[in-house]
C-alpha cells in the first residue's frame, strides 16, 4: 500500500515539473526582441540610444518612446542616456539598443569604417533625418573670445574623444589653421562643458546639438554668453572640404543673443537595427512622423516627412522606405 502511495506521489511531482517548465519557456519567449512587432503575442522591447541628459537627443528620445508606446502595438520603447552619436553606433552593433540617434556624418563614417571607426559597422539602416545639428562654440561675453582664431592657447572643451562633436571641432580648427595642440583641450560632455564655463575653468566649448540646447540654456540663465564666430569665408571653405556640413544660423534671442550668428550644421538622424522587421519599422516610422505634434521639444517643429530623406547618406530600412513610398 505504501509503495502505491509513493509511486502516485512521484507521478504527481513529475507532472507538476513538466507544467512549470512549460510556463517558464513561455515567459522567456515573451521577452524576445527578434523584431516581429509583437505579432506572436509577445512584446518587442526597444532601447532608443540617445545622448546626454542635457542635450537634445535625450528629451527627443523620451518623446519618441512615448509616441511608439502609444501607437505601435506589441512594442515597448525606452529612451537610454548615452555618450551620443559615436557611442550609439558602437552600442547598436553590440546589441545594446535597437534604435539610435546619430549625426549623418557619423553614420556614414561607421558604415564605411572611417575616421573614428577602425572597421565598418554593419547591421544598421536609416529611418530618416530629423533636424539640423548646429555647431555652437560657446563662451562668455567677458572671455574676450570673438572668433575661432581667438581660442588659440585657451582652455577649450571639444567633446568626448571619438565623439561627433570632437570630429566637428577638429574640422573647424583645421579650417582656421589650428590643431588640437594649439588649445588646452578638454574632452567633456555638454553639461560638464557649460559647468566649466560657468565656474571659470573652461574658456569655450564646442557643442553640436539642436538649438536651443538645454545645457547652454541653463548656462545662459546665469551668465551672459557669446557664440564664437567663424573667420571670413571659412564657412564656405569648410562646406567645400567636408560635404556633410551645411550653412546654419543661431537666431537672435536664442540664449539671449542680441544678433544672429552664422555657423554650420550636420543633420540629426534616426537609425535602426537591420534585423528589425519591415512591419515594425514601418509602424515606428509612421508613428513618429504622423505624431510630431506630440513631441515636447521645440525641434519637433522641424521633423517632417518631407525632409526625412534629405542627406541620409546610408541605406534606408525597408520599413521606412515602405512608409515614404506611400507618401
Amino acid at each position: 500500500m505504501k509503495r502505491k502511495n509513493w509511486m502516485l506521489l512521484m507521478s504527481l511531482m513529475l507532472a507538476l515539473s513538466v507544467v512549470l517548465a512549460a510556463c517558464g519557456g513561455g515567459a522567456a519567449d515573451s521577452g524576445d526582441t527578434g523584431g516581429e512587432g509583437g505579432e506572436d503575442g509577445g512584446t518587442v522591447f526597444l532601447n532608443i540610444l540617445t545622448g546626454g541628459t542635457q542635450g537634445t537627443y535625450y528629451p527627443l528620445g523620451g518623446s519618441f518612446a512615448t509616441i511608439i508606446n502609444s501607437n505601435v502595438d506589441g512594442a515597448e520603447a525606452n529612451a537610454v542616456s548615452t555618450g551620443a552619436s559615436v557611442e550609439n553606433m558602437k552600442k547598436l552593433s553590440e546589441g545594446d539598443g535597437q534604435l539610435a540617434f546619430t549625426q549623418t556624418d557619423i553614420a556614414s563614417y561607421a558604415a564605411n569604417g572611417e575616421v573614428m571607426f577602425d572597421k565598418a559597422i554593419e547591421g544598421f539602416q536609416a529611418i530618416g533625418t530629423l533636424y539640423p545639428e548646429t555647431i555652437q562654440i560657446v563662451t562668455t561675453k567677458d572671455s574676450g573670445i570673438e572668433t575661432v582664431e581667438d581660442m588659440k592657447g585657451k582652455v577649450v572643451s571639444v567633446g568626448a574623444v571619438g565623439s561627433g562633436t570632437y570630429a566637428n571641432a577638429k574640422n573647424i580648427l583645421e579650417i582656421h589653421g589650428l590643431t588640437m595642440d594649439d588649445i588646452q583641450k578638454r574632452d567633456l560632455e555638454f553639461g560638464d562643458s557649460t559647468s566649466g564655463i560657468q565656474d571659470g575653468t573652461i574658456d569655450a566649448a564646442f557643442i553640436t546639438s539642436g538649438t536651443p540646447t538645454g545645457a547652454v540654456e541653463s548656462l545662459a540663465a546665469t551668465t551672459d554668453i557669446n557664440i564664437v564666430k567663424f573667420g571670413e569665408g571659412k564657412i564656405q571653405e569648410l562646406m567645400d572640404k567636408v560635404p556633410f556640413y551645411s550653412k546654419d544660423q543661431i537666431p537672435a534671442g536664442t540664449y539671449g543673443l542680441e544678433e544672429a550668428v552664422d555657423t554650420v550644421a550636420v543633420q540629426a538622424m534616426m537609425v535602426a537595427k537591420s534585423d528589425l522587421s519591415e512591419d515594425l519599422v514601418y509602424n515606428i516610422t509612421k508613428s513618429i512622423f504622423e505624431n510630431t505634434d506630440k513631441i515636447t521639444h521645440s525641434k519637433g517643429k522641424q521633423i517632417t516627412v518631407e525632409s526625412a530623406q534629405e542627406g541620409i547618406g546610408i541605406e534606408l530600412h525597408p520599413g521606412a522606405k515602405k512608409y515614404y513610398d506611400e507618401q
